[in-house]
């Protein structure tokens, strides 16, 4: 069987270049935002979602992360404006996050490492399908939001309730009428580069809208996502956490901010 990808010492993101190729490339994600280098860019526009909530379909744990799927088979939930040049649409989100509240996001921002990251991916149906989209500069676009410990979080719970039915690896369950821009925090100002996937096979087809503001959960919260399992129901229970990647080399790449 063909060694599988992870975050283990022995499969994780050191070895991931050995079986993706992309994954050495010079345009990788997740990157350190160090925020004096970071020049505001006047011509960078709002950007503004409207998603539809009947496209939300299903729930999965695939033993790496938890994701809600939602349908793409037309423009129904689409991302504007920002840096992109035309609309995307919403595929799925998931998250990504730590062993504990202190650590877990991608990004970091001037060294501060949040408990978790989500990730929205759309794409852009010029090129007609998701799989064609991957091969592109800017096929896909991803908003990024980083979660912080303060106050609990309603409409996060929504989706963490859902968990209860995807405890394990190769679950999954009906998860339907959610809106995730319920989400967003109040503050749409966000910092853009490209980049790419930041898990296998690391395409470096991302447009990244990565938003200043992160939206606070508790710390309750974040403990129903690590009770979450990478094993399957018939194994030894395994905690899913720690299912980040570290930051990569930005090399010559720029970063831009839609805010002074």
């Amino acid at each position: 069987m063909a060694k599988e990808w992870g975050y283990a010492s022995h499969n994780g993101p050191d070895h991931w270049p050995e079986l993706f190729p992309f994954a050495k490339g010079d345009n990788q994600s997740p990157i350190e935002l160090h925020t004096k280098d970071i020049k505001h860019d006047p011509s960078l526009q709002p950007w503004s979602v409207s998603y539809d909530a009947g496209s939300a379909k299903t729930i999965l744990n695939n033993g790496k992360t938890c994701r809600v799927v939602f349908d793409d088979t037309y423009d129904r939930s689409m991302l504007r404006g920002g840096p992109l040049p035309g609309p995307y649409r919403l595929r799925q989100f998931h998250l990504h996050w730590g062993s504990s509240d202190d650590h877990g996001s991608e990004h970091t921002v001037d060294g501060v490492k949040y408990a978790a990251e989500l990730h929205l991916v759309h794409w852009n149906p010029k090129y007609n399908t998701f799989k064609e989209a991957l091969k592109q500069r800017d096929g896909i676009a991803v908003v990024g939001i980083f979660l912080k410990i303060g106050r609990e979080k309603g409409e996060f719970q929504i989706f963490l309730d859902a968990l209860e039915k995807i405890k394990t690896k190769g679950k999954e369950a009906p998860f339907t009428k959610f809106d995730p821009s319920c989400l967003f925090p109040a503050c749409r100002d966000y910092w853009t580069y490209h980049g790419s996937f930041t898990t296998p096979p690391c395409e470096e087809c991302i447009v990244w809208l990565l938003l200043k503001e992160p939206m606070t959960v508790s710390s309750d919260q974040m403990a129903k996502l690590r009770s979450l399992l990478s094993s399957a129901e018939n194994e030894p229970p395994v905690p899913l956490v720690g299912n980040w990647r570290p930051p990569q080399p930005i090399n010559n790449r720029v970063v831009r901010a839609s805010f002074k």
